[in-house]
């Protein structure tokens, strides 16, 4: 079955980025501490990331993460989603328009001007493709930015919350949770490692 997953690394007063993020600049003043347990060696964080790579079929993000990580200091081939794992799975891009070109012309996108709902459910014809193909189960992917997961926990479209909380204070960026409905999570899992601690829940509409 397939699983509709918001994952994203947050610091411990609540931000995905920090200040001053930008296309140059796009985790923001300080806000690679975020993402120090992805490129670990410790063995948790490398599990972590492998099984989440493996299990994604599709992957949503909004347009400013988008225009980061196609930016001229966004990925390539070492970095990315994916990079140096199994394989990357397609991406879908909720925007009000399309870009005139695409940089990472070696990655499959698609982009979904008609709102995040469409853009999940395009994910999820994606994921239970590739399933099929597969013959296992893969998950559609919520990787960010944080606007785009706070309305897809607010519109009801979240099975799994994965949290991957980092011993940073950043002071200002873009928070994750800016109020909204409120929502009971069930906590499943929690993993320390050196660099993070992993929080998984599930999330109950």
């Amino acid at each position: 079955m397939t699983r509709i997953i918001a994952d994203i690394s947050v610091s411990l007063d609540g931000f995905v980025t920090g200040p001053d993020p930008g296309p140059d600049n796009g985790l923001g003043t300080g806000g690679e501490a975020l993402h120090t347990w992805a490129f670990s060696d410790d063995p948790g964080d490398r599990r972590v990331l492998r099984e989440a790579t493996a299990r994604s079929g599709a992957v949503v993000l909004g347009r400013r993460l988008f225009d980061v990580v196609d930016g001229p200091h966004g990925w390539d081939d070492t970095s990315g989603y994916g990079a140096g794992e199994v394989g990357r799975p397609a991406f879908v891009v909720v925007t009000s328009s399309p870009p005139e070109s695409v940089r990472t012309v070696d990655l499959d996108w698609t982009f979904v001007t008609t709102g995040l709902p469409d853009a999940v459910a395009a994910a999820r014809e994606r994921a239970e493709a590739a399933s099929t193909a597969g013959g296992t189960d893969l998950d559609v992917v919520l990787m960010g930015g944080g606007a785009t997961i706070r309305s897809a926990l607010e519109a009801g479209l979240v099975d799994v919350l994965t949290l991957h909380l980092a011993p940073v204070v950043l002071g200002g960026g873009t928070p994750l949770f800016t109020g909204g409905t409120p929502r009971t999570l069930v906590q499943r899992s929690v993993l320390p490692t050196s660099t993070a601690t992993h929080l998984t829940y599930d999330v109950s509409r």
